[in-house]
Parts: C-alpha cells; structure tokens; sequence
C-alpha cells in the first residue's frame, strides 16, 4: 500500500492553508502503468467517471442505432449535466421519441445546476423532476437498451440484463473482476475498481478506432462524441466542457463524484485515473489539469486553464486573498 501524494496545494498569502492529497494512474494502449502518483492499486468507486463504460452496452449492442441516436445523444448517454435548457430538452425528445415518459426513469428528481433553469422552475411553482437529474441522459441510454433487449423496466436492478451488460463492459475493460459496487446517486449501481484497472480502460477508450471491431468502434464513438460536444457532457461554466474545449475537442474527460476524473487522451494513446482521497473536486480539478499539461495535451497558458491551474483564490470585494495550485509531484 502507498500512501496518497500531494496533489493541490491552497495559499493564503504566503500561507499554505489547506492541502490535498490523492492517486493518479496514466497508462498506454498496452495496459501498462506510465506514470503514477500514490498507490495505482487504491480500489475506489469511480462514480459518473465510468459512464462512458456504462454507455457502452448502448452503442455495441446495436440499440443506439436501432434508435437513430446522434452524436450528442453518445454525449447526453456520458454526461453529468447541469440541467440546461439543451440538456432538458434532448432529455425529453429522447425519450418521447422511444416510447418513454419521465416515469419511466428511474434517477431521482434533482434540482437542476443551472440556476436560471432553477429559479424559472420556482418562479412558476413549477416542481423539480427526474429529467432535471444530471444522469438522465445516461438513463435515457438506459432505457433505450432495455427496449433493444426487450427487458423490464426495472433496469437498475443489478441482475437486469442493462446492468449485467455493464458489468460485463467493466469488467473486461479493467481487466478486474469487480471489487464490489455501490449504489451511485442516480440509483444506478457502480462498480469499483482499482486507479490501474480504471486508467487501463480510460487507455483502451483512447486508442479505439472506428471500423477496427465492433468494440473499438463503439467505443471511438463515445470517445468522439464527448470530446466533440462538451457542452452536453457538462455544461457552462464546468471543468468537464471548459478543458475539452481548451484542448480543441480532442481528448475526453469525465468528472465522477467524490474527486474523481478520467481522461482519454487518443493522440498520445494513454488514459488516466484520478482519486483524490478527501472527495474536494476543487482538488480533482486542478490535479487533472495539471496532468493534462504533464502529458502535453493542456497548454498552461490557456484562459480555461488557468482557472484550474495557479488559479487565483479573491475575496468578495474581489481582492486576490491566495492561490490554489497543483503539489510538487505534479508541477
């Protein structure tokens, strides 16, 4: 066991305040560990940084297709979304156009991010529902699976067909039997495993490519689709969107609850996984960009990066009171 490393360290003045302190895998196309920080064997839950994984079932099985789902329906299936007026209104098309209502989703109701949204919803007494929950699109993936499949719909179950495929799809991705799982936000299961297993799968996502196998191709898809249309995997004003779009839409990265992030990064071949150990995602974030930057995908003077990295910590009277930045071992 290795102990965790510091990864972001938060300044007042000339004071180092608080610190965080976390794992980090890179690997190749060959599964092999790269790069690591802390103990690349830490099983961890990756929470909403596995749905690419879970969204994969959707794609190879065919049912994506079958349903005529687009580019920035991959997206919507991968993403964490803030409940904006795009996210809401695919949401419901999406599910209007298979058959399905909001009741048959099976995530809670979620107040939404965004807070225009939110407060048109309060000004109208309009309530909350299960469309506004960040992972509906991944259950709209969900759902239109269980139609392919022609099974129940209680697809959360974790011996329905849906969460059997996912299992699978983790499974052979990490290249670990599951080490267990927990039931996520969106009362889905998810599946832990270790940062290698995790960074192992990110790695297989980077290097697909369409047309070398049905795998390889849905995966190249999910890849593509993510990279291509942050917006739906996120939304405005998220690290998610705003890092994608700094590295052109080119690599896909995927936050989780909790601190966790992932990376697919097909020009270099390599993926990584990302723990930091007290949950702050302020913490994730900066540590992500920092090792985009170390794998040369991030250029460091990007505007959207320097939000995450040496990003400046103000006061409410907008003065510049410290500075958050990544710890020794990845600066």
């Amino acid at each position: 066991m290795t102990d965790p490393v510091l990864m972001t360290e938060m300044w007042r003045g000339d004071i180092l305040e608080s610190v965080h302190h976390g794992h980090a895998v890179v690997c190749n196309a060959a599964g092999e560990i790269v790069d690591a920080w802390g103990d690349p064997e830490a099983v961890v839950l990756p929470r909403s940084s596995s749905k690419m994984i879970q969204a994969l079932p959707l794609v190879e099985s065919g049912a994506a297709d079958a349903a005529g789902l687009s580019e920035t329906h991959l997206a919507m299936a991968c993403a964490s979304h803030n409940a904006s007026a795009i996210h809401n209104d695919m949401v419901r098309d999406w599910l209007a156009a298979q058959g399905f209502g909001e009741d048959d989703l099976r995530c809670g109701p979620q107040e939404p991010r965004d807070l225009a949204i939110r407060d048109d919803l309060i000004r109208c007494g309009d309530p909350v529902c299960r469309v506004h929950n960040n992972c509906s699109g991944k259950h709209s993936g969900f759902l239109t699976l269980t139609k392919h499949l022609g099974a129940g719909p209680e697809y959360c179950e974790i011996d329905h067909p849906v969460q059997k495929a996912v299992l699978a799809a983790h499974e052979e991705l990490t290249q670990e039997n599951s080490a267990g799982y927990g039931i996520d936000g969106c009362s889905a299961p998810n599946h832990a495993s270790t940062l290698h297993g995790m960074a192992r799968a990110m790695a297989f996502y980077a290097s697909a490519r369409e047309g070398n196998g049905t795998r390889e191709t849905a995966a190249a898809r999910l890849r593509t689709a993510m990279a291509k249309h942050p917006e739906y995997v996120a939304g405005e004003g998220r690290a998610c969107t705003n890092l994608m779009r700094a590295m052109g839409h080119t690599v896909a990265i995927k936050t989780g609850a909790e601190a966790y992030f992932v990376a697919m990064l097909p020009e270099q071949g390599l993926g990584v996984a990302l723990k930091i150990v007290d949950g702050a995602t302020r913490a994730s974030e900066n540590a992500i960009a920092a090792i985009l930057v170390k794998l040369g995908a991030l250029d460091p003077a990007h505007p959207e990066a320097k939000k995450y990295l040496d990003a400046p910590i103000r006061n409410w009277d907008g003065l510049q009171t410290g500075l958050m930045k990544a710890g020794p071992a990845l600066r």
